[in-house]
């Protein structure tokens, strides 16, 4: 950019970002420079700055206590920037930062170190912008916020402050950016002070003292009695309305779940799915903000306090139903609720024919944005009154296999439940788009989180199913969406999932599926305060979603931050309180700090099953830290008796648990039993599932203690090449750390102690339960690192803090 305009200097229109740290002097140098660094970084990671200077059009200018981003790509792109600084500096309360927007010209100049730069009256007004704000305040000039207003995108969060007093007596009119979660609601100081009246002495000259001395106590008084009224007024005002925290955008929505009110109680699928697609049509209004099913879905539409629920959800208004069904006739209830007075806005009954469910649909949501005035574009308009499918058994079955999509805590058997019917919807319509794209998107989901067994087979159905989407409605954002989890779950082609995740977030501006896709992707590439600001981002449309949660939770646990990852898991158990996965989660950093009495105390009350094996898997780990393996292998061996075929290859890896917890109680002719029955079920589904680096693993575990060692490390460094760190820079250490394990057990101390060395210097998942990370402590506790115990470099290893990326 800067060669372009070097050569001669006219103006160009740029768009400026200024930042500035507020009371920055006041920290000690070392703060200073530990602050500063801390900002540059989220700065260059924030993904907007990395699109623009990966386009050329940027340009970073240093000014002192913060910076310039000078963008010259669209008026957007600062703002864009600000709101994901914003979002990232949520786990950064010791970085106070002000930022301040304009669009103006700038022109090129040759700076002191005789380098090119830029310079001119944008830059300059974006810095006056800022000047008048404090910390949190993200500042736009009048003409930045005109240029944004007619979008709906932004024109919500856009809040006119008036003018405010510059340089030499000038005035800017200014206008304050906030949403819910980012920014500074407050006015801010200098418009308070400019604003204040002052008394002061204003009396003719030539008048007496005691004169002036009456007026100035009359003045008193009468400033008493002010006072007084204004201070009884100020209580009636504030008792008269609702608390500031439920003061919530007016275009802003919940939908809670629908009452099944059928006599037949298996009907409750086809009330939860109607909830769902109404919402969904909302959700792609950009003018309205719309909270995600997934927060909303833990709530009841009967007896619930309305106001509580607007609070915790930060909505305006909430939307209750219920619905009736009976054969193919059926009874819908949906009211519209101002959540703050609970006052009725909107109501209606509708009864219909299952064939014409999809009207309803479309009628409920285009009279709830008629209720809030929600401005509805032409595209919008048509896409909520979109007919998915004409055939009403083919909807049924999509409304089923929805319903196993959306439960939280995803099991293998939910994952074959919606899996089977979705394959039946497009079985009955096979022009069901829709369908095809949640059937893709179950097999993709289930791949990479291995809910499901990671075939071939899977991986196939999920691209057919995709392009089938595709095919038949290019432009189907969740197409589109299910096209990007194919690429990033089977794949790992993570740069074209991107490309299709952005895609569909131009048509979905409320789904939070999205900004959390991201953040997946983001973290397998290494990019972790990318992923940071896309777990924001996504948590600001679905606050109370513990899915989303519990994997915010496990970024933190992956860097080793595990402070902050327990704040988020307690934020989860606030929500649910007996929720396993996060209990077992705090239980398994418990571990990981070498505390094993918090970690019995939080496991120990559980009763997990083979539907929960990993949960499974973290009770016989504590037994195996604490010495006591024998109290765990009878319920183990009463679980395999009768194996849950959904487990697929997991049942094999369970085996290997049990019988490394036979052969340390001394049992060593069951465990090595135990172990050739593992090695046999895991190598038939290494027959499928060639590429999947967990099972992979499990076998050169088991080869390992079988006393297999060549074909154990072979199996290790297998592993390793199905799934390298430099394309996964989130399991990629999984693999490693099984080539540490089995190293160790085979007298390969070389081997061991370098993949240690390489697992303890990166963030990452664990081999173990719930992918905990290997630690110094656990290194302590860990039967499995015996034969190293008298390795000088295993004791550094030992005795070493937590890996420095962590600290």
């Amino acid at each position: 950019m800067l060669s372009e305009i070097a050569s001669d200097p006219k103006l160009e229109i740029a768009h400026v970002l200024t930042l500035d740290l507020v009371e920055y002097s006041t920290l000690l140098i070392t703060d200073q420079t530990r602050v500063m660094a801390d900002l540059n970084k989220i700065v260059r990671n924030t993904p907007r700055f990395l699109k623009a200077e990966a386009e050329g059009k940027l340009i970073r200018i240093p000014t002192g206590d913060g910076m310039a981003l000078v963008f010259f790509n669209n008026p957007e792109a600062p703002l864009e920037c600000a709101m994901e600084i914003a979002a990232a500096l949520k786990n950064h309360s010791e970085i106070k930062l002000r930022m301040g927007i304009h669009s103006g010209p700038i022109n090129p100049v040759i700076d002191v170190n005789d380098r090119s730069n830029v310079a001119g009256a944008g830059i300059d007004m974006a810095q006056r912008v800022m000047d008048c704000g404090d910390a949190g305040h993200i500042l736009l000039s009048k003409h930045v916020a005109d240029d944004l207003s007619p979008y709906p995108r932004w024109s919500r969060y856009l809040h006119d402050l008036g003018e405010c007093e510059i340089k030499h007596g000038r005035k800017i009119s200014l206008v304050n950016f906030y949403t819910d979660e980012l920014g500074n609601r407050e006015l801010p100081n200098k418009l308070k002070l400019a604003r204040a009246p002052s008394l002061q002495d204003r009396s003719p000259p030539g008048k007496s003292k005691s004169l002036r001395f009456g007026a100035i106590a009359g003045a008193i008084v009468m400033a008493l009695v002010l006072g007084y009224v204004l201070y009884h007024v100020a209580r009636l005002r504030q008792a008269s309305r609702p608390p500031a925290e439920q003061l919530f955008p007016e275009k802003s929505i919940a939908v809670l779940p629908f009452a099944n009110l059928s006599e037949d109680k298996a009907n409750a699928y086809f009330a939860e799915g109607i909830q769902d697609e109404i919402l969904t049509r909302l959700s792609k209004i950009a003018d309205l903000k719309v909270i995600s099913r997934t927060s909303t879905q833990r709530y009841k539409s009967a007896g619930e306090n309305l106001s509580e629920v607007s609070k915790q959800l930060r909505v305006a208004h909430i939307v209750e139903g219920n619905v009736q069904r009976s054969g193919d006739a059926v009874r819908i209830n949906v009211q519209l609720i101002k959540a703050a007075d609970n006052s009725h806005l909107w109501a209606e009954t509708f009864d219909r024919k299952l064939t014409d469910i999809f009207s309803v649909e479309s009628e409920v949501a285009k009279a709830i944005a008629d209720q809030l005035r929600v401005h509805l574009t032409g595209r919008e308009e048509q896409v909520i009154n979109a007919k998915p499918t004409d055939n009403p058994e083919a909807y049924d079955a999509y409304l089923r296999g929805l319903a196993y999509t959306l439960k939280t805590g995803l099991s293998p058997t939910d994952q074959i439940a919606a899996q089977s019917y979705l394959r039946e919807a497009v079985r009955l319509d096979p022009k069901f788009a829709l369908a095809w794209a949640l059937l893709s998107q179950a097999d993709a989901v289930g791949y990479v989180m291995l809910f499901l067994q990671p075939t071939n087979a899977l991986r196939e159905e999920a691209r057919r199913a995709a392009d089938t989407a595709l095919d038949l409605q290019p432009n189907l954002p969740e197409a589109l969406v299910a096209k990007g989890w194919y690429h990033y779950g089977c794949l790992k082609d993570y740069d074209t999932a991107v490309r299709y995740f952005q895609r569909a977030r131009q048509l979905l501006p409320n789904n939070s599926q999205i900004p959390e896709a991201l953040a997946y992707v983001a973290r397998r590439q290494g990019e972790w305060e990318r992923s940071e600001v896309y777990f924001n981002e996504a948590e600001l449309v679905d606050p109370r979603n513990i899915s989303l949660l519990t994997q915010h939770a496990f970024s933190y646990i992956f860097l080793g931050r595990f402070p902050e990852a327990l704040r988020k898991l307690d934020q989860v158990l606030t929500i649910v309180p007996d929720d396993t996965d996060a209990l077992v989660e705090k239980a398994l950093i418990a571990q990981a700090e070498g505390d094993l009495p918090r970690a019995a105390a939080l496991l120990d009350p559980l009763r997990p099953t083979a539907s929960d094996p990993f949960a499974l898997e973290a009770l016989v780990y504590q037994r195996i830290l604490e010495h006591q393996p024998a109290r765990i292998t009878t319920r183990l061996n009463e679980i395999l008796a009768n194996p849950d075929p959904t487990l697929g290859y997991l049942n094999g890896e369970l085996r290997f648990w049990l019988g490394w917890a036979q052969d340390l109680a001394g049992d060593h002719v069951a465990a090595q039993a135990t172990w050739r029955r593992a090695r046999d079920e895991l190598e038939n589904f290494l027959k499928e599932q060639p590429e999947n680096y967990i099972l992979i693993g499990d076998l050169a575990l088991t080869n390992m203690a079988l006393g297999n060692k060549a074909v154990a490390l072979t199996l290790g460094e297998r592993a390793i090449a199905a799934n390298p760190i430099e394309k996964d820079a989130m399991d990629g250490s999984i693999p490693i750390e099984i080539l540490a394990r089995v190293a160790a057990q085979t007298g390969e101390s070389d081997r061991a102690i370098a993949a240690l060395n390489k697992v303890l210097s990166i963030p990452g998942a664990g081999a173990w339960a719930l992918n905990i990370p290997l630690t110094p402590a656990l290194l302590r506790l860990d039967p499995m690192f015996d034969p190293l115990r008298a390795d000088s470099r295993f004791q550094q290893l030992v005795a070493s803090a937590a890996p420095a990326e962590s600290k």
